[in-house]
């Protein structure tokens, strides 16, 4: 059995939430942050012996036209644990398959978490990463909920600036798109009986990608699912593993052939109040308040959702993290949908129990102005004082 510290203890540790102050100013309290190294983790990597050579500023790619899409770029990042649990130094590799052998821990019991971040590209070339600490922090958690070793989360940042270099040519022009970083842990060692693997595997694979949604900006159009349930207390809907998303494909394709863009979940328990939509984090605006359900294990904690909190309560908006009764979705002034994937999107419409619940999305939403925020924080436009940004 493999033996292994804990990810509890330094979750503890590193989960220091911030509370924000709250501020009546709007968009020009972004303006005084200032882009400074706010840990260790901000040391950029110097790239393995491994990384490309070639003087190509970009791949060749029609960056007019992304989807959001496998494009295979040129190298991905691996690294394996050893018999005690811990990890060794990864390394880049070619882009291309990897092997498994049949009695895979992941193949067979779903043993596998990944995480989803972007990088984005600079008019002066530099690239910038958006808070992967968390995704490394994320990833911990989901490895103790499924009873996996984890690399730190210094290797987890690491590797993520190893992998962004090494395919940095692949990262589109600014406004065009963005390079996605999709890290997984799996159990890759074989084990027959229902128990942990005995080997797992890191792996880090990317690729330039456009919006989310096949509607670009557009608002979107959900549909209430009653049939079938995201998530279920005591289960594992609040951390990022692979078998959450599988069940949902029956509900989403379903959705989409009526021609709404997306499904939205109700609590499995009372059947009324509102969880997310499978791709992202869901919340609601009325006048000064916006409401968000509450992450009580069923719901993922986004990234993009906490980084919206806090951005909101700086903006001067009373946010409230609640159970959020599906009726509420009448009286709303504005509903919006949040997760890397996706950004910060707004919702058109709604429809539950076949009525219809449409939206007027203003120039001026409330969406708008947090999307701005976030996305000019992002792509270095608004200098970051919270130290959000890595820069490598």
């Amino acid at each position: 059995m493999i033996q292994r510290s804990s990810c509890l203890k330094t979750l503890i540790q590193s989960l220091r939430v911030t509370t924000p102050s709250s501020s009546p100013t709007k968009l020009a309290a972004y303006n005084c942050y200032t882009s400074q190294p706010a840990s260790s983790l901000q040391e950029v990597s110097k790239p393995s012996a491994s990384s490309p050579s070639n003087g190509d500023e970009y791949a060749d790619v029609d960056w007019d036209n992304l989807g959001f899409g496998i494009m295979p770029t040129d190298y991905i990042y691996m690294m394996k644990s050893s018999e005690d649990g811990s990890f060794e130094k990864g390394q880049l590799n070619r882009y291309g398959n990897i092997e498994l052998a049949p009695a895979a821990g992941v193949l067979n019991y779903g043993q596998g978490l990944y995480e989803g971040t972007k990088v984005y590209r600079k008019g002066d070339g530099r690239l910038l990463l958006f808070r992967p600490d968390q995704n490394a922090i994320r990833m911990k958690m989901g490895a103790d909920r499924l009873c996996m070793p984890c690399p730190s989360i210094h290797q987890f940042v690491d590797a993520v600036k190893q992998v962004t270099l090494a395919n940095k040519r692949w990262t589109p022009p600014p406004g065009k798109g963005t390079l996605y970083i999709r890290p997984l842990l799996m159990g890759s060692g074989p084990i027959l009986g229902i128990a942990p693997a005995p080997e797992y595997t890191f792996l880090i694979y990317t690729s330039p990608v456009g919006n989310y949604f096949k509607e670009g900006f557009a608002p979107l159009n959900l549909y209430i699912e009653e049939e079938f349930h995201r998530a279920s207390r005591g289960g594992a809907g609040g951390v990022k593993a692979i078998t959450n998303y599988a069940p949902v494909l029956k509900p989403i394709t379903r959705a989409k052939s009526r021609g709404f863009s997306d499904v939205l979940y109700l609590d499995s328990l009372h059947k009324k109040n509102l969880e997310e939509v499978s791709s992202c984090n869901i919340f609601l605006v009325k006048g000064n308040t916006i409401s968000t359900p509450a992450t009580s294990g069923t719901i993922l904690q986004g990234i993009t959702r906490r980084s919206i909190i806090e951005i909101a309560s700086d903006q001067g908006y009373q946010v409230e993290e609640r159970a959020v009764p599906v009726d509420e979705l009448m009286d709303a002034d504005e509903v919006f949908c949040t997760g890397t994937a996706v950004g910060v999107a707004p919702v058109g419409s709604i429809t539950y129990q076949g009525k219809r619940i449409e939206y007027n999305i203003k120039a001026q939403s409330v969406s708008k102005e947090l999307y701005d925020i976030l996305e000019g924080i992002k792509t270095g436009l608004i200098e970051d004082k919270k130290g959000w940004v890595v820069e490598i």
